[in-house]
């Protein structure tokens, strides 16, 4: 969706340059720049002894993640400490939460319950990259 803002520059650059390709090629590119916000990002995670599935994810800055997470055996957690994320889940009992990914970097998520000794070996890794 253009803006109205937007909507006018281009425009005013048609009347300028009616003919011209590089008004053309200016409008698109403006317009694809704008398409390139942030994203839903939807993942299924499954906690089973003793991993998480996928053990990596990876968003751009700014996308909303959204965690449909799941438990196959007994009780579980995914903790991100960067972002201040601590939820739990119970076999039978799925839990779904987002949050947006406003900080860049690599960021380890893990089983912080110690129910059992191998929860402490579930580790993964989320992803921010940079948006170009």
């Amino acid at each position: 969706m253009m803006s109205p803002r937007l909507r006018r520059a281009a425009r005013c650059i048609v009347l300028l340059f009616p003919a011209s390709a590089a008004a053309l090629f200016l409008i698109r590119a403006v317009v694809t720049a704008q398409d390139q916000g942030p994203i839903a990002r939807p993942f299924s995670v499954t906690a089973r002894r003793y991993m998480f599935e996928p053990a990596r994810i990876e968003v751009f800055q700014d996308d909303v993640v959204r965690i449909d997470l799941r438990s196959e055996d007994i009780a579980h957690s995914w903790t991100v400490d960067d972002y201040r994320i601590a939820k739990r889940v119970s076999p039978g009992q799925p839990v779904t939460f987002e949050f947006r990914a406003d900080k860049i970097g690599t960021f380890p998520f893990y089983c912080s319950l110690q129910t059992e000794d191998g929860c402490r070996q579930m580790r993964g890794q989320l992803i921010v990259k940079p948006r170009k």
